[in-house]
């Protein structure tokens, strides 16, 4: 049997579809896309099998979207010399890791726990949705799936193309115009400019979205859809003293390891700031948070150093801003509420 034909198709196959590859690669690195991972449960387990890392040496991160963006972790190990190990998630409520962690009895290190009033005093299912497929994932993960997201980071390292969430099919369907039937909102999801996730999950908004503010007035759009849609009142009375309770009993458990627990309330700006300080006003929320935990707190508007921020989209801080952010913050850890890092924080 002559096989040489069949060995010329595979080795034309294999031409063209390298020729396929490497086009789109080329092409989407032209349109000003860069490396960025998938901020699946795959990549959220990885780090949150490292909150076992000696106290001294590290500190975990939970909160919302905006210590993604807002905590610049090269800064942070280059200053302290601790690993930040992060696992805040996007658009979620923080207290179901932070009751995950109070019950894992091996953690006793140092953590930050980021407060988005919306998020953090919220149960809307869908807030925890996120934080709750993340936790099943890492107490179900099998030696496939891991193998598989070794795989996956080789690969999402140097090819731009595999950006899931702005470049996959779903993404670019989410992307087609299609109007709005009578009370159903189709979302089309956040301009492809917004942000982009390292490997240590630290997200980071673009350039150009810190420069555009045709890109800006989009996301701030977005923020004004979803917070119209949303039927949930701030919680008060008997639900809210439920709420606090749940987190000093979590509190307490991590503090009673040994651990240690601080507040952090991030920078927000514009129409998004004057929301939030009229449906959670800091002595009913905030205040409240630190006394019935009698946990630490920095609530950005309290200092100058990180009070002066103007948020491109009202809700996250720029890149250039975020490493201002984390010197300062890092500064009030160590000056004023007595933090210890691996390396001396210098004045």
């Amino acid at each position: 049997m002559n096989s040489t034909p069949l060995v010329k198709a595979g080795i034309l196959t294999v031409v063209l579809v390298a020729a396929a590859v490497i086009s789109w690669e080329l092409y989407v690195r032209s349109k000003g896309y860069d490396t960025s991972y998938d901020d699946d449960p795959a990549l959220w387990s990885d780090k949150r099998k490292m909150v076992y890392e000696p106290a001294d040496k590290s500190t975990v991160f939970i909160g919302s979207s905006r210590i993604k963006f807002d905590l610049d972790i090269n800064t942070w190990e280059s200053t302290t010399g601790d690993h930040a190990i992060q696992l805040a998630c996007v658009g979620s409520n923080p207290v179901p890791i932070l009751e995950n962690l109070a019950n894992d009895e091996n953690f006793k290190g140092k953590l930050v726990v980021d407060v988005t009033e919306g998020l953090f005093f919220s149960t809307s299912p869908g807030n925890s949705r996120r934080p709750n497929e993340n936790m099943k994932y890492y107490k179900e993960k099998t030696p496939a799936q891991q193998a598989s997201f070794h795989i996956n980071h080789l690969l999402e390292s140097q090819f731009v193309f595999l950006n899931k969430e702005w470049l996959s099919l779903g993404a670019q369907l989410d992307k087609l115009d299609i109007p709005d039937r009578p009370g159903v909102y189709h979302f089309h999801g956040f301009p492809s400019d917004f942000g982009r996730v390292k490997f240590n999950r630290q997200e980071y908004m673009t350039d150009k979205m810190a420069a555009d503010t045709n890109i800006q007035n989009k996301v701030k759009n977005i923020w004004v859809t979803i917070m119209k849609a949303s039927k949930e009142p701030p919680a008060s009375g008997t639900k809210l003293d439920s709420m606090l309770n749940a987190v000093k009993v979590a509190v307490d458990k991590i503090k009673a390891r040994g651990g240690q627990v601080l507040f952090v309330r991030t920078p927000s700006s514009g129409p998004f700031q004057v929301g939030e300080n009229m449906g959670f006003p800091r002595e009913k929320y905030w205040e409240r948070i630190l006394s019935v935990t009698g946990c630490q707190g920095i609530h950005y508007a309290d200092y100058p150093a990180i009070a002066h921020f103007i948020c491109p989209e009202n809700s996250h801080l720029s890149q250039s801003d975020a490493i201002v952010f984390t010197k300062n913050f890092i500064k009030i850890l160590s000056e004023e509420k007595g933090w210890k890092f691996s390396k001396p924080v210098q004045p």
